[in-house]
């Protein structure tokens, strides 16, 4: 059996997924319902999860910390992934910013309508947390 055939074994009860993950079962059945995981079902209608699902809702829970909404994980997997599986695509790095290049940056889209090829503006919002001290 090779690598990729065992991490899309689904092998883990939500139980399991939950404790590894930090996610509560609503959190994982609501990116379920969104369509950004596709756990298998058994005959007896449990949710069985693999590796490859684990990562996903990993990455999904990091993307939704640093500000990303439900719409704008969707569209980046969607458009990286088409099949939906393996790991989500993250935009190309660009160079480091300072913050007052950020700052001009983020103020030029906004007041542009611009938005990143495939990116829609509202991705970049966890970046404006940077200019927001939390007291």
């Amino acid at each position: 059996m090779d690598d990729a055939t065992r991490r899309n074994l689904a092998l883990f009860p939500i139980g399991i997924v939950q404790r590894l993950t930090d996610l509560t079962a609503r959190q994982i059945r609501y990116y379920e319902q969104n369509e950004l995981i596709h756990p298998e079902r058994t005959d007896g209608n449990q949710r069985l999860f693999s590796f490859n699902d684990v990562e996903r809702l990993l990455e999904i829970k990091s993307l939704i910390d640093k500000g990303l909404n439900i719409a704008g994980i969707k569209a980046m997997i969607h458009k990286n992934d088409p099949g939906q599986t393996g790991a989500i695509q993250r935009p190309e790095a660009t160079p480091e910013l300072t913050d007052t290049q950020l700052h001009e940056l983020l103020m030029r889209e906004i007041s542009e309508g611009q938005d990143y090829p495939g990116v829609k503006t509202s991705m970049i919002q966890g970046e404006l947390s940077r200019f927001f001290h939390k007291s």
